[in-house]
């Protein structure tokens, strides 16, 4: 496995900047955000100078980027909304094929119309599964188009849930560009007597041949994230099972300060060890 971080950890809106700081942090490996050159997550346009930039701090700090943030909310309560990010996804996408990232990440996102990260009651309705049905094939066709891969990842508040949802979206789009971003901060509870090992079985079992990227934040005892390994996420356990599936892929850290940056590099070395 090859260790990452999210590229918006570090402060600053130009990519040199932020490379800057990811490598003197140890780190050359990152999922990247538009924000870090300056722009919305999901910009209108990407300008040449834009890209050109983008480029040669990548080559000058030597970092490869694993993935591009895409995330916009794909059942978003107005139509408009959702057909607006179907658009910045275009553009995504066209700088990810440019720039050769392999993988754009998706919010497969809530009804809550302010949070597409928050849960809401009609998440689960008919209707919500139509329109992100309705948007996941829009952005298949752009994946499709540029060659890249969408990965989606199970989430409290979104639509997609847990593993059991994501399996059956995955059944239900039968398409080889749509994969997953496991996070097990995301499947596990603070709940007294919770098993971590028959949830991240479970998730094994019915997603493993598609996981493409595992994510590495931690909760504490309250929810609340954390950096990994200072939580209650059992790491030497969910390690283990990507192992056992041959899992290869990036392992991106996020949910933390840029001062701990280099001690979860540390902790997560020494996990894989």
């Amino acid at each position: 496995m090859q260790i990452g971080i999210f590229a918006k950890t570090f402060a600053g809106t130009a990519p040199d900047t932020v490379f800057a700081s990811m490598r003197e942090a140890g780190y050359d490996l990152c999922q990247y955000n538009m924000a870090c050159s300056g722009l919305p997550a999901m910009p209108a346009e990407i300008s040449a100078a834009k890209a050109d930039e983008f480029k040669l701090a990548r080559n000058t700090y030597g970092v490869t980027i694993a993935a591009l943030s895409a995330t916009y909310n794909m059942i978003h309560p107005d139509q408009a909304r959702r057909f607006h990010g179907g658009v910045q996804l275009e553009e995504l996408a066209k700088f990810a094929k440019a720039m050769g990232i392999p993988m754009l990440t998706l919010c497969t996102g809530s009804r809550n119309p302010d949070d597409q990260w928050a849960h809401h009651p009609d998440n689960q309705s008919e209707e919500a599964q139509r329109d992100l049905g309705a948007s996941m094939e829009r952005a298949i066709k752009v994946a499709e188009l540029h060659d890249l891969v969408l990965g989606i990842e199970p989430e409290h508040g979104n639509i997609i849930n847990s593993a059991q949802a994501a399996h059956a979206l995955l059944t239900d789009m039968e398409s080889k560009r749509l994969k997953i971003i496991l996070d097990p901060a995301n499947l596990i509870t603070a709940e007294a007597g919770i098993d971590q090992h028959s949830i991240i079985a479970e998730a094994m079992d019915l997603l493993g041949e598609h996981i493409v990227m595992a994510h590495a934040k931690d909760r504490d005892a309250a929810g609340k994230v954390v950096p990994a390994g200072r939580g209650i996420v059992d790491f030497t356990l969910f390690l283990a099972h990507l192992k056992s599936i041959g899992f290869k892929g990036p392992l991106i850290t996020h949910g933390l300060e840029p001062e701990d940056a280099p001690g979860v590099l540390t902790f997560l070395k020494d996990q894989l060890a």
